[in-house]
This record gives structure tokens, C-alpha cells and sequence, in this order.
């Protein structure tokens, strides 16, 4: 009997450790699927970005060498179609005798045909790759390693920079942001705003507005226009999240009193971003079309929100639910990119911004039964991509800039940083945080956010801002994200002095 029960029990243990070996593996699988569909997605729309043409290599690339003769560019042949075969484009019959030569004769045409959009991908998958684990090892975050990444690989970094098509990286890389604020309506519904409605419409909503009154007035003294002095504004008042919320996490204080304020500011601030983008091309029209700018934005903004409500109410639950009932990954991962990029697409085609789209369909999908599924697929894709925005960012950054006006650079990091530091820190003492953790949110809030990168940038392509006074911004902007964990630890050293007392 003794030795039948013996048995069992080791035969139960097998099964156990059988079943455990399984799970193992198979979440090894899933997470390496993940990585591979992110990484192929990445791909297919750096693809889809560049234009549709046959690779021809450079006549000029092997021209130096007297025994290998060039071929003709397609443009020469109207009438032929030009191919090139897949093992090279070297003639066999011309290929030099000598082993140096050959070798000297591949790399200079390897060379050629990595030109372009092919060395670009790399560059840009290698980053996505390699910033987050030597950050990790580093201790910083990984935020500020894509902008330094950029800062060198950019146009503006070592020896001219190694990415030869900025403007279409940048492209791909604003699909972070869509993709971000995606992720981020499935975190805020109307639950959560009701449940921190102190916190998000009275702080956030008086701290957003405060601060952006206070620069546009600062502005104004500069003799800036009333359009810059709005985006200035709104772009200035904004936080960064990413920077926030990961060091409130790290940190294990999202629970406490100033990190639940922090937290309901950065909603508000959040929400304010669709508005603040939304506007920024009604500025450039200029006074006198304004008001027809806002009546016309107004009626696609309604058009916008009935075609959304639609989907959400006939379209989206049981397209889900159909696509969920073949258990098919491939077919799920597809279905989130066609939402996600459909209704940002919506929205841009209506005169509104893309992002208004891809933020207000992740709310209505924040209700779905299948939001947590959504939200495990979406990672890999959002991650990869909003790291490429911050690497993209990181172009943006002059050191040049920084070295030759260093006083004017120092000076206007240093006063953003106080302004929002004194604001924040008032209205928090106002509703009701005590000093300590009233000043530690002002410091954990005095940054500036990623948005304004966006906005920025949306306002010196619409001509609200020019190009030395968009470069300047966004390199302050860089610099106060860069300061956070710093003006963090001072506020975490501050509190623990002024909480010391109470102890004693």
C-alpha cells in the first residue's frame, strides 16, 4: 500500500513538473511571437512609407574599377524591364582576377545597395533593440537613451548623421503617439475620470490653465503672435507621462497622496492634448477665418464622434467577438492595427487630428470584455514605436545650439522648470496636500511633456513658429525631461526634512 501511494505521489509530481515545463515554454513561444510581429510590423510600414521601387545600385558606385562595367539605369531602357538578380548585380564575366579586387569590388556595391531606406531600417531596428537593455544596465531611462541615440545618429550628430531620410523617419515615428494615446483611452474611461474628478477636473483642469496663461503671458512679452503664444502655452503646461509614471512606479508610489494627484494632473493634461492638437492648424488661418476654422471644426468633430459612436455601439463588439471565437492570433493582432489606424485616419481625413481618433476609439474599447487581450497585443507594437519617436526626437536636439547660447538655453529650462514647480506646488497646497507632498508633485511635474514635441513641430509646419524658435523649444523641452529623475530626488529629500519634525 505504502509503496502503491508512493507511486502516485511521484507520478503526480512528474505531471507537475510535465505541466510547469509546458507553461514555461509556451509563454516563451507567446513572448517571442510578440517580438516578431512587432518587429515585422515595423518593417512593413518603414516599407510602406518608402516608395515602390526596384533597387538599382549606383552606376557611378563601380565605375572606379576599369574591368567591371556599370548597368544602365532603368531610366535609360523605357522600353525593357529592368531587374536585378538576387545573388548580386556584378557580371561573372566581369568580375576582377585578382581576390583583392573582388573583394574591394562587393563591398563597394554592398555598400551601395544599403543606401537609403534598407540602412535606415536597420538603424532604426538595432535602436529599438539595444537602447532599452544598455539603459537598463545604465540605470537611466530609457527615454533619454533614444534621444541621445538620436542626438547621434541623427542629422545633427556624428558625421552628418546616419539616417539618410529623416522626414519619412519621422513619419513612422509619429505613429508612436497614435499608438500611445491608443493605449492610454483604454486606461480612461468615464469610471476612472468620475472617480478622480477632484483630482483631474479641479488640479489638472487649474493647473493646465494657470500655466498656460503664464506662458502665453511671458510670450507676449517677447512680442511673439497670439497663435505662437497659444501653443507655447498649451505645450508648456502639459507633463511628460512617460517620465511620471515610470518613476512613480519604480518608486512604488502611485498609491500615495502626491502620486494620486500627479496622476490625476497627467489625465487632465492628457485630455487636453486632443484639443490642443485639434487647434493648433486652426491657428494659422488667422483671425479673420477663425471663427469659420472653429464652426468647420466643430461640425467634423461632431461628424467624428457619430461615426465613432456608431462603430462603437453596432460595429466594434461583435467584429471582436467574431475575429476572438477563431482563436486566431494573427487575425486579432490585424484587427487592432485596422481599428487603431482606421479611425486615426478618420479623423485626419476629416480636418481634425489623427490622434483624436486613435484616443477616443482605445476609450470606447476600454468598456469592450476583450480590453486587457487588446492591450497585451498592442505593447510590442506601441513600445517599438514611441521609442522610435523619442530616437526621431533626438534630431531635433542641437548641441551646437546648447554650446553657442548656453546662458539663454540654461535660463529658459531652469525658468520653465521653477514656473511649474511654483504653480503646481500652490494649487496642490490649495486642494488640500500638505507642504511635503505638495512640493514633491510640483517637482515630479515641473517637466515638460512628449506632446509638445508634437505640437511644436505641428505649429512650425503650419508656419506658427519658425525654425530657430522651434529648434530652441525642443531643446529645452529635452533638457527638463532629461533634469525629471533629478528634480524628483530633490523633492523626495526636500519632503523627508519637512516630514522629519512630525517624527520626533
Amino acid at each position: 500500500m505504502k509503496w502503491e501511494i508512493r507511486c502516485q505521489r511521484t507520478q503526480a509530481e512528474s505531471i507537475d513538473r510535465h505541466e510547469l515545463r509546458m507553461s514555461y515554454t509556451n509563454k516563451k513561444s507567446t513572448m517571442f511571437v510578440k517580438s516578431i510581429l512587432s518587429l515585422a510590423a515595423t518593417i512593413a510600414i518603414l516599407a510602406a512609407c518608402s516608395e515602390s521601387r526596384a533597387f538599382h545600385p549606383n552606376p557611378t558606385a563601380l565605375s572606379h574599377h576599369p574591368t567591371i562595367p556599370t548597368k544602365p539605369h532603368r531610366d535609360t531602357l523605357p522600353n525593357a524591364i529592368s531587374v536585378i538578380p538576387r545573388g548580386g548585380s556584378i557580371e561573372t564575366s566581369s568580375v576582377p582576377s585578382s581576390d583583392a579586387g573582388i573583394v574591394s569590388a562587393l563591398l563597394t556595391g554592398l555598400s551601395a545597395y544599403m543606401k537609403g531606406a534598407k540602412s535606415d531600417t536597420i538603424a532604426l531596428l538595432v535602436t529599438t533593440a539595444l537602447v532599452a537593455p544598455i539603459c537598463k544596465k545604465m540605470g537611466i531611462s530609457n527615454i533619454l537613451g533614444f534621444l541621445a541615440a538620436g542626438m547621434a545618429l541623427g542629422p545633427n550628430g556624428i558625421k552628418g548623421g546616419f539616417i539618410s531620410d529623416v522626414h519619412r523617419t519621422e513619419m513612422l515615428a509619429d505613429l508612436g503617439i497614435v499608438f500611445f494615446l491608443f493605449e492610454m483611452g483604454l486606461h480612461i474611461n468615464f469610471d476612472t475620470l468620475m472617480s478622480m474628478k477632484t483630482d483631474v477636473f479641479g488640479l489638472g483642469l487649474a493647473q493646465v490653465l494657470l500655466t498656460a496663461a503664464s506662458v502665453a503671458g511671458i510670450a507676449s512679452l517677447c512680442g511673439m503672435s497670439s497663435a505662437a503664444r497659444i501653443v507655447l502655452g498649451g505645450g508648456i503646461a502639459l507633463s511628460s507621462s512617460a517620465f511620471v509614471l515610470q518613476l512613480l512606479k519604480d518608486k512604488k508610489q502611485l498609491d500615495t497622496r502626491h502620486g494620486k494627484s500627479s496622476l490625476g494632473v497627467l489625465i487632465m493634461q492628457d485630455l487636453a492634448v486632443v484639443p490642443l492638437l485639434v487647434i493648433t492648424p486652426l491657428l494659422a488661418g488667422g483671425g479673420g477665418s477663425m471663427g469659420k476654422a472653429f464652426t468647420s471644426a466643430g461640425v467634423a468633430f461632431l461628424m467624428a464622434l457619430s461615426i465613432l459612436g456608431i462603430c462603437a455601439k453596432f460595429i466594434f463588439d461583435p467584429l471582436f467577438d467574431f475575429v476572438v471565437s477563431a482563436h486566431n492570433q494573427d487575425a486579432f493582432v490585424g484587427l487592432i492595427l485596422c481599428t487603431v489606424l482606421g479611425m486615426s485616419f478618420l479623423t485626419e481625413g476629416l480636418g481634425l487630428s489623427n490622434t483624436l481618433g486613435s484616443f477616443v476609439s482605445g476609450m470606447i474599447l476600454a468598456a469592450s470584455k476583450h480590453k486587457e487581450k487588446i492591450e497585451a497585443e498592442i505593447s510590442p507594437f506601441r513600445g517599438v514605436l514611441v521609442g522610435l519617436f523619442f530616437f526621431s526626437v533626438g534630431f531635433e536636439i542641437d548641441l551646437g545650439l546648447i554650446s553657442s547660447k548656453a546662458g539663454l538655453v540654461a535660463s529658459a529650462v531652469l525658468g520653465i522648470m521653477a514656473l511649474k514647480g511654483v504653480i503646481i506646488t500652490g494649487l496642490c497646497r490649495v486642494f488640500g496636500l500638505t507642504l511635503a507632498e505638495s512640493q514633491r508633485a510640483g517637482f515630479l511635474l515641473s517637466e515638460v511633456s512628449e506632446f509638445a514635441f508634437v505640437a511644436f513641430r505641428m505649429a512650425r509646419s503650419y508656419g506658427i513658429l519658425d525654425e530657430n524658435t522651434t529648434k530652441f523649444m525642443l531643446t529645452v523641452v529635452s533638457l527638463t525631461m532629461a533634469l525629471t529623475p533629478f528634480a524628483e530626488e530633490l523633492g523626495s529629500s526636500i519632503a523627508a526634512k519637512l516630514e522629519k519634525p512630525k517624527i520626533n
